[in-house]
């Protein structure tokens, strides 16, 4: 569906509020994965057209918040683990050097693609279960379409990028982050490849 200027610029600007309220409803940390989830599923209703349930969006929150917290310290693990492994390659304290820093940079860039896909899976499906399936989905995704894990890793690192460059604008990249996710998605991953693991 095309959209005029006008409903581009509502687009835009209900896309940045939700990232707004991502960023707000994730400050406890242990809800950024409710947060980003319900973001997410607002981000889809935002780019098919549809109108934003507000209701339905603080339902999906609420219901996600166990299983949120759990993928949320899954990520946090996931994350220091990276960081501890670029510091003591960096500092010397184990051999490897440039291939060693070049394997983990793919490695965070394989993970940031499959964190980044299950958010579109989330996004899509409001069921309050649904996040092994989502993680299986991006998995399976990422391994039979490269291309399109790598398009989603490199939008996701640029608003990272950005966030980290002019901290102001990170909240607000957040939402632009979700749905340049969703679009690159919806774009070049070849939902006839998987049948039996698209968003059905």
């Amino acid at each position: 569906m095309k959209r005029d200027w006008q409903e581009t610029v509502t687009a835009a600007a209900d896309v940045a509020l939700v990232g707004i309220a991502v960023t707000i409803a994730s400050v406890p940390l242990l809800t950024a994965g409710a947060a980003l989830r319900t973001g997410s599923s607002a981000i889809h209703a935002i780019a098919v057209g549809e109108k934003v349930d507000l209701r339905a969006m603080w339902r999906l929150f609420r219901a996600s918040l166990l299983r949120g917290a759990l993928a949320t310290t899954a990520a946090a693990a996931a994350a220091l683990l990276l960081v501890f492994n670029v510091g003591a390659v960096a500092a010397g304290r184990v051999p490897g050097g440039s291939p060693a820093l070049a394997g983990t940079g793919v490695a965070a860039a394989v993970l940031l693609a499959i964190g980044m896909l299950s958010l579109v899976r989330l996004g899509r499906d409001t069921s309050p279960s649904g996040w092994r399936e989502a993680l299986r989905w991006a998995g399976r995704t990422a391994w039979r379409q490269p291309s399109a894990a790598a398009a989603v890793a490199g939008v996701s690192a640029v608003a990272a990028v950005l966030g980290v460059f002019v901290p102001l604008t990170a909240p607000l990249l957040v939402g632009y982050a979700l749905y340049a996710a969703h679009a690159v998605t919806n774009r070049l991953v070849r939902f006839a490849e998987t049948a039996g693991d698209a968003f059905e």
